[in-house]
């Protein structure tokens, strides 16, 4: 059976520790659920069990595995489209699949690691590098692509300089990564002997709970404090408006897919990445790599589709993400093998 499987690109290994979502599954159904997603990747066709017999080589009966194949639906693990059909994978079938059954990636993804390998960071721009990753990621596995550049997470406040100078008041923010913002107000009438004193102040706070409580703002410091307040209030002072957003790549390879010949599935996915590209991953930089299966995502448009994503950070902290989207049928192994390759050849140009 694992001879059968090899020739094949993959074979079959035991439910590995962590695999929490069903429960340990018989030897016979691993081998049948294996092979039943490898079929239907391949051939888009519900299965039967005599053609798994045939094509991989099961060493039982037909009748043996068309019972396993009756306990996997059972499970949910499989489903029969239309009566009298064979069975394709459930997207708890594929979650059960990618946990405990995944192979190990084939030839190819190790030669896409040892191209990326050899590359440098040879262009002018990051987003040039980042548009030429997400082509070769979509080139080597069929899947549209989207790598966001890297991002800092919220910046804490540190210390708050206040300088005035006649009637502004100049104001310092540092953050904790040593970012610096700075701000232009108007000093309110009569607020000019406040300034030190509210800078003591905004000290005391930031050292004592590490933000501002404008509640406890003494009443001797409230016009110049409330207007530092409403500078505040007005948005993160760090957060940059030339922030890149992600870069895709391959969308005409997703919405050929049979999976996406219906229109009411397309214009989802469509209108998100009109508006919103990088909710397709989302990503705290906690995780270094997630799986979202369906209805697993967050976003309701991916209901239909998988994606495979991978953090990575760049040398000054700041996190991001490497994606590949597709249907859920789709070869997770190469998927996975290459998004993790990206992850790791931008940590290392970027550190």
């Amino acid at each position: 059976m694992a001879a059968a499987f090899e020739r094949h690109g993959f074979f079959v290994k035991s439910p590995r520790i962590g695999c929490v979502r069903v429960q340990p599954l018989p030897r016979r159904q691993q081998e049948v659920l294996q092979a039943t997603v490898h079929h239907y990747v391949d051939t888009i066709e519900p299965v039967g069990s005599r053609t798994l017999v045939q094509r991989f080589g099961i060493k039982a009966s037909s009748a043996t595995v068309r019972s396993a194949m009756g306990a996997l639906e059972q499970r949910g693990l499989l489903t029969q489209p239309h009566t009298s059909a064979g069975r394709v994978p459930s997207p708890q079938g594929y979650r059960h699949y990618v946990d405990c059954l995944l192979p190990q990636p084939g030839a190819g993804a190790h030669h896409l690691e040892r191209e990326l390998t050899q590359l440098s960071l040879r262009w002018a721009a990051l987003d040039d590098l980042l548009l030429q990753l997400a082509r070769r990621l979509t080139d080597f596995t069929g899947l549209m692509s989207l790598i966001s550049p890297p991002q800092r997470s919220h910046c804490q406040l540190k210390a708050i300089r206040l300088v005035r100078n006649d009637d502004r008041l100049l104001v310092m923010l540092v953050g904790d990564s040593s970012q610096t913002h700075h701000l232009n107000l108007r000093l309110p009438h009569g607020s000019a002997n406040q300034v030190d004193a509210l800078e003591r102040w905004t000290d005391d706070q930031l050292q004592q709970s590490r933000q501002l409580d404008w509640s406890c703002l003494p009443k001797q410091l409230q016009a110049c404090g409330r207007a530092l307040q409403d500078a505040l209030d007005k948005g993160d002072p760090f957060h940059s408006p030339t922030d890149q957003g992600a870069l895709v790549h391959g969308v005409s390879r997703l919405v050929a897919e049979p999976e996406f010949s219906d229109s009411a599935r397309v214009r989802p996915l469509l209108d998100l990445m009109d508006h919103d590209p990088a909710a397709f991953i989302p990503g705290d930089g906690l995780t270094s790599e997630r799986v979202w299966i369906g209805k697993e995502h967050p976003q309701s448009a991916l209901r239909h589709c998988s994606v495979v994503q991978s953090s990575y950070r760049s040398g000054d902290g700041a996190v991001g993400q490497v994606a590949l989207i597709g249907p859920m049928r789709m070869g997770y192994a190469t998927a996975k093998a290459a998004v993790n390759s990206v992850a790791r050849t931008l940590e290392r140009l970027l550190s």
